[in-house]
């Protein structure tokens, strides 16, 4: 058992971040990734989607296939990153590299509010791919998040610009307000209830992300409008919601129809966040629903990527991704901004650790020397060692937020060292690099979370 003991404590100290006091936040290969261009009349940056080992390099135009070579989805993304790095660190160089991306976004804007995404090696926009036409859907939603988070950033720093974000924001607000023509219309899927004024219909994975955008517009201008709107879409994200501590599936929100999966499942970030802003506790209690329960038995159990709720033996591991990290570890760290309970600083910590290790793959997935992000795990022991910008962005996004909470960053070095289940208690032991011990359990007859310092006769012998 020493023997054992002490490879793991040697795998762990290998793949340990330096956490004494320098940032793990890099944006070397994000920047590596951006160029500035001209398009359409002005000077804007665009990043280019793919980069692969060894050399991460942006990949060719002739390599990138058939949709272009940067799109929306990551421009939009990486905006509200180095953003929000602006807000909690002052950076002001991140602010302007926002500003670049953010007249990117502008510029793919349609005069009726919608979007295209992606942009061809001569830097036309592609107006007929299938992830790539005009369309109020995923693309449209990180854009009004980034949109509306600019303008209330730029409101106090650079007016004129703020005022033009403000514009594009409003443009698209029909488009929420046509959602909202089925509000109250419900129907049922494999006994499921689906409403119907979400995002492509049940997408309240999709709908969570424009949530978190009409949350900054709604704080910067202080619309009575907007604000039933935010609160007649999160009524959905609380329908798509099912079980409870003791019941499957456990508080977990459905992504659409009546599947779960990891990535862009942000409901519990959204309802958090606009909980805690609106004094709502109807929003943050699911969301708490789905960190105490769910969260945390995908904690003890191991990451997933998805599966049916209607039909849970369907489920597949793999791929699992950075994408699925950053919503699960912030959406922790909004519930923590609501409730003040510190067990919510611990799992985001855990839940962000699956970057520098605590994984299947015991690999370390982001290396914060220069920014690269691996694209994602394939099975137990493969690990996809390209570096794209949705992964590199998704890895940065997560780390600028859990470097804000100090008792969160410091479960980061972590990993599971053992997991079972016991007549009352479904658990798991996590360790780090000098061999503390650190288990987190559910009691199974109530639901309860114990996190205690030790093995797991620190819970057993609790009564």
């Amino acid at each position: 058992m020493k023997i054992i003991l002490s490879f793991f404590l040697l795998s762990v100290l290998a793949f340990s971040p330096d956490l004494s006091g320098q940032s793990l936040v890099n944006f070397q290969h994000l920047n590596s990734l951006t160029e500035r261009i001209e398009f359409y009349g002005d000077s804007v940056d665009i990043i280019h989607v793919y980069s692969n080992y060894p050399d991460y390099r942006w990949v060719d135009a002739k390599e990138s296939g058939p949709e272009g070579i940067a799109c929306v989805d990551d421009a939009a993304r990486a905006a509200v990153v180095y953003l929000r790095d602006y807000e909690l660190n002052h950076s002001v160089s991140s602010l302007e590299k926002a500003k670049g991306l953010l007249k990117f976004v502008l510029k793919m804007q349609t005069d009726d509010g919608e979007f295209y995404n992606f942009i061809f090696a001569d830097h036309r926009i592609n107006r007929d791919g299938k992830t790539s036409y005009q369309s109020f859907g995923w693309w449209a939603a990180r854009s009004v998040w980034c949109l509306s988070k600019g303008y209330r950033d730029f409101i106090s720093i650079d007016p004129v610009f703020a005022e033009k974000l403000k514009v594009a924001v409003e443009r698209s607000l029909p488009h929420v307000e046509k959602l909202l023509d089925k509000y109250g219309d419900v129907r049922v899927v494999g006994r499921l209830r689906v409403p119907q004024w979400l995002m492509y219909t049940s997408g309240s994975d999709v709908t969570s992300e424009l949530l978190l955008g009409l949350l900054e517009y709604d704080q910067a201008a202080k619309s009575v409008e907007v604000k039933n709107e935010i609160v007649r879409l999160c009524n959905a994200l609380v329908i798509m919601q099912d079980g409870d501590a003791e019941t499957f599936p456990y508080g977990a929100h459905r992504s659409w129809e009546t599947m779960w999966h990891m990535w862009g499942n942000g409901q519990t970030e959204a309802l958090a966040a606009i909980g805690k802003a609106f004094h709502d506790s109807t929003m943050i209690l699911p969301a708490e629903r789905e960190g105490r329960s769910f969260y945390v038995r995908l904690l003890i159990n191991g990451f997933m990527k998805e599966m049916d709720i209607a039909h849970p033996e369907k489920r597949v591991l793999y791929d699992q991704i950075a994408y699925g990290v950053r919503p699960m570890a912030v959406g922790l760290l909004r519930v923590f901004d609501a409730t003040q309970d510190s067990l919510y600083l611990t799992l985001a910590g855990l839940a962000a650790s699956w970057l520098f290790g605590n994984n299947v793959a015991r690999t370390a997935m982001y290396n914060p020397n220069n920014g690269i992000c691996f694209d994602g795990i394939t099975d137990s022991v493969t690990v996809n060692k390209n570096s794209g910008a949705e992964s590199t962005i998704e890895a940065l996004h997560t780390l600028v937020e859990i470097e804000h909470y100090p008792d969160a960053k410091k479960y980061l070095y972590y990993r599971k060292a053992k997991q079972g289940e016991t007549p009352k208690y479904l658990y798991a032991t996590f360790v780090d690099e000098s061999g503390e011990e650190l288990t987190l359990a559910i009691a199974l007859k109530t639901g309860k979370v114990l996190l205690r310092e030790g093995g797991i006769k620190a819970i057993s012998s609790e009564q």
